[in-house]
């Protein structure tokens, strides 16, 4: 019997070693000499300091800020843990939403969330992106016609003049990957982080 189980048990062994040590190790160390950047999470720093994801979007809610699209992750209920919380940006629970499109839930909310932005911004339509999630939760990009559909709150709240905000959108677009794959998009962060350098307040 130990002879049948011999083969099998080597075979076992090796490939263990090869696939689950050896080649994750070959490709992490090609990707920190390749692309040390993107391997560890193309993370961004301010100073020294690690202030987010170029990958990852994060919540901002204060009028000064811009704000990305809307987020439809959860967490569990800090005080009933068979319910959730909403969690907007949770990367440990990337998911977009189950509601579909005839659900009133979604409906009231998205048409509730387009009349507060169309106010806000004196605006007749808004983008698409400006009310709707995406798939995974964490889009860290938003479309430069909803990065221009904020101007007008930024520059009130920090008093400059639109134009400014304008031009920092402006100089953050980045165009379709290869000049066809995807849409234009601006990231947030790299907004956020523009309008900080502008005023720190």
């Amino acid at each position: 019997m130990i002879e049948h189980l011999r083969p099998a048990l080597v075979l076992l062994g090796s490939l263990t070693v090869l696939t689950g040590v050896a080649y994750p190790l070959a490709i992490t160390g090609v990707a920190q000499a390749l692309l040390p950047g993107a391997a560890n999470g193309s993370l961004v720093e301010v100073d020294g300091k690690v202030v987010g994801s170029a990958l990852i979007g994060q919540s901002f809610t204060a009028a000064k800020w811009f704000h990305g699209r809307p987020s439809a992750t959860s967490a569990p209920d800090p005080n009933d843990a068979t319910k959730t919380i909403d969690a907007p940006y949770n990367a440990a629970n990337s998911s977009g939403s189950n509601l579909g499109p005839l659900s009133a839930k979604l409906i009231d909310r998205v048409k509730a969330d387009a009349e507060m932005l169309k106010a806000e911004a004196g605006a007749a339509t808004v983008p698409a992106d400006a009310v709707t999630t995406s798939a995974s939760g964490l889009d860290p990009h938003v479309s430069p016609a909803y990065a221009r559909l904020q101007v007008k709150r930024i520059a009130a709240a920090r008093h400059v003049t639109p134009d400014v905000v304008e031009a920092l959108i402006a100089a953050r677009v980045a165009g379709r990957d290869l000049g066809f794959l995807g849409e234009p998009r601006v990231n947030v962060l790299d907004l956020n982080l523009a309008l900080a350098r502008l005023d720190p307040s």
